[in-house]
């Protein structure tokens, strides 16, 4: 099978026509035609090789909406022209202690969708098909996308901490993470308060879901929370106020960390006097992913994107790493 994709040649280079074999399918693979690809921040590392672990040519791509076109002779849970998304994993080894748990998001051996492999701004890809999600009927396809990357990223917290509908959670961040962490937690039923360095952002954070609006150049307010969250859901990349943050959590309450902030620094006594906690994680497993997209199809809820054609890829590329999108980009791979 001929793949016709985008994939750049040298760490930052621009990403062009590229073309490549794949062998038919075997075993418990499956092949997508793709319809839909969001573009994530992940990508842009990647292509810049920040990590230190891409593999040129490149083709980025990891959150996926597509039609199966193709399947291995072990494949029995999927039919040839069921709606799926993929995200940022394609492979666990599904027999470890953490995949029989269900954590196939932390196997040792899970390998990443555009990681040793070629990625979704391309026509066709190729996973293991427990990393194939169904989508329900009902979603909007162009939107879904950055739900198998982005928003498992900010639902797992949910399932992970036992969030329930009685919860306050407060959100730092309202971007391409944090926008779709208060839709899910309003549709959770929590009382949700959005934290946010842009004022202006007010109007848009409650329309989404938030309840309350907390601008953090206010340096008294944070002292003014305390003792308020069951759960803070941190989703920025840089360092915050960790302790004021911390003294802002009920007893038990959790700081929850998905962005990659290089640090945390934190005095022990803000947790062991209330039994806080930190913790963190990445995207979540395949079982996840699941009920995360029948939460969606039941509460219509969606990412906000700007859906550009696959040829405008560097371009959308540029606009994501100038801090533009409000707030996910998705190619579209047919007119």
């Amino acid at each position: 099978m001929i793949v016709q994709a985008y994939a750049a040649e040298t760490p930052k280079g621009e990403l062009k026509p590229y073309e490549y074999k794949l062998d038919p399918v075997k075993g418990d693979d499956v092949d997508i035609e793709i319809l839909y690809c969001g573009i994530c921040h992940s990508d842009m590392s990647m292509l810049n090789n920040d990590w230190r672990s891409t593999q040129y040519p490149f083709v980025p791509g990891h959150e996926i909406v597509g039609k199966i076109i193709g399947k291995g002779e072990l494949v029995k849970h999927l039919a040839i022209g069921q709606i799926v998304g993929v995200g940022w994993s394609a492979y666990s080894c599904l027999t470890c202690e953490e995949c029989m748990s269900g954590n196939h998001n932390l196997c040792n051996d899970a390998k990443g969708t555009i990681t040793g492999r070629h990625g979704g701004f391309a026509d066709k890809v190729r996973c293991q098909s427990a990393w194939v999600i169904p989508i329900p009927e009902g979603v909007n396809l162009a939107a879904a996308g950055p739900l198998f990357c982005g928003g498992v990223t900010v639902f797992n917290p949910i399932i992970q901490n036992n969030i329930t509908p009685l919860a306050s959670v407060g959100v730092v961040g309202i971007g391409g993470l944090g926008h779709m962490a208060l839709s899910f937690l309003k549709a959770w039923g929590c009382e949700v308060t959005a934290f946010s360095t842009s004022p202006e952002k007010e109007a848009e954070a409650k329309a989404l879901g938030a309840h309350h609006f907390v601008s953090t150049h206010d340096k008294d307010a944070l002292k003014q929370l305390k003792g308020r969250f069951d759960m803070i859901l941190d989703t920025v990349n840089v360092e915050l106020d960790w302790n004021n943050y911390l003294r802002t959590l009920k007893s038990k309450g959790v700081l929850h960390i998905v962005g990659v902030a290089p640090s945390i620094t934190a005095r022990v006594g803000h947790l062991m006097s209330k039994q806080r906690s930190i913790s963190a994680s990445p995207t979540g497993s395949p079982h996840v992913m699941a009920e995360m997209m029948k939460f969606v199809a039941r509460h219509d809820i969606q990412p906000m994107v700007e859906v550009r054609p696959l040829a405008e890829v560097n371009e959308a590329m540029e606009k994501l790493h100038n801090g533009k999108p409000r707030y996910r980009l998705v190619l579209k791979m047919k007119e």
